[in-house]
């Protein structure tokens, strides 16, 4: 089929035979061979630039590992950095308490600014960790937002991540890393007001069994067995023994501190007015954050409780503290308050034994943990 623009011509040969049938001439032949290397010089170009984006992106996608570097190291103090930190976990030289006669005349330590921090962690909303297991929750924007919590090893590798329901917040790993557990706010997102919902959970990081909500185990609360549908848990602590565990329970306007038993599957109230609990590192006392205002307006102050004589005692600090206080040690205790001068939040500390005064600890952080 002939074309309506002229007999056809092979562009791999070139024009046809002139009309008056001589060779094509040498200029056009060289020509059509220049125009072959630009085309092949082009193409090696282009490959060239290929293999090495490839290996660029490659190298990109890789993870860098910083975490690899930035582990679980004795004798640190590790949080979540806020402001320039954008909520990854950072750390610091754990402090040193002093004797208790030094604690009640010393000044307020100096605190260590953001300039001597140490970052290199994951970004979360909370953080914990103890015997090189970390937890991590974390929040991804979106509609609906997405939570998770994230399992850490002792560089701060993920291990395993856990979809999740919720705004995250408290967290908690026991002493031996074994014992998991994490509150999110299923609806709300301050306990200061009766218009919120949590879902709790405990992961056995050992067999990897997972308890989804708290809600379900079977309460005794004043000697009789205890069902209701407005049964809020929050705020676990465990026992060295991973067996044992400490947490909140709300129920009918009320708040009540509940010892649990892992193994038996059942927990029984101890105490009303309790909230927030974290147990020693001796494990003989609770610090808890306490009602003693009515209203959404400042309304807790912390408190430890001794759990053989179940006396209790007002700490230091008098400001409102709604946080899950993180024992350092056996004498000193360390919290989030909202931050000055702008700050999102800072970390301070204060003597477990009521003497003494709250001190600044880290500025533009929270979720203190201290690992031994």
């Amino acid at each position: 089929m002939k074309s309506s623009n002229g007999p056809h011509r092979d562009p791999a040969n070139g024009p046809g035979p002139a009309s008056g049938g001589q060779e094509p001439a040498a200029p056009t032949s060289l020509s059509l061979r220049a125009r072959l290397i630009a085309v092949a010089t082009a193409t090696a170009v282009l490959a060239a630039i290929a293999v090495v984006y490839t290996v660029g992106a490659a190298r990109r996608a890789e993870p860098t590992d910083g975490a690899s570097a930035f582990g679980l190291d004795h004798g640190r103090l590790y949080f979540r950095s806020t402001g320039a930190g954008a909520g990854r976990v950072a750390r610091l030289p754990a402090p040193v308490t002093p004797t208790a006669d030094a604690r009640a005349t010393a000044a307020p330590a100096r605190p260590a600014g953001p300039d001597h921090r140490t970052t290199g962690g994951p970004a979360c909303e909370r953080f914990h960790a103890a015997a090189g297991t970390g937890l991590c929750l974390q929040r991804r924007p979106g509609i609906p937002p997405r939570s998770y919590a994230v399992v850490l090893d002792r560089r701060l590798r993920e291990k395993r991540r856990i979809a999740l329901t919720g705004i995250p917040n408290r967290a908690r790993v026991s002493a031996s890393g074994r014992m998991l557990s994490w509150t999110m706010f299923a609806t709300g997102d301050s306990y200061a007001t009766t218009a919120f919902s949590t879902r709790t959970s405990i992961l056995d990081t050992r067999t990897g069994y997972l308890i989804k909500n708290m809600e379900e185990i079977p309460l005794t609360l004043d000697g009789r067995r205890y069902h209701s549908p407005d049964v809020n848990y929050w705020g676990v602590t465990f026992a060295r023994d991973d067996n044992r565990f400490y947490a909140t329970v709300s129920t009918k306007g009320k708040t009540y501190l509940v010892e649990g038993d892992m193994r038996r599957w059942a927990a029984h109230t101890i105490r009303e007015n309790v909230e927030c609990p974290s147990l020693s590192p001796d494990n003989t006392r609770l610090a808890f954050k306490k009602r003693v205002r009515e209203g959404a307006t400042d309304p807790w102050r912390l408190y430890v409780l001794d759990l053989r004589s179940l006396r209790e005692r007002p700490l230091a600090e008098t400001r409102n503290v709604d946080d899950q206080a993180a024992w350092l040690d056996d004498h000193t205790l360390a919290y989030a308050l909202p931050g000055r001068d702008g700050r999102t939040s800072d970390i301070w500390t204060v003597p477990a034994d009521g003497r003494g005064a709250p001190s600044l600890r880290v500025p533009d952080a929270s979720s203190p943990v201290r690992v031994p």
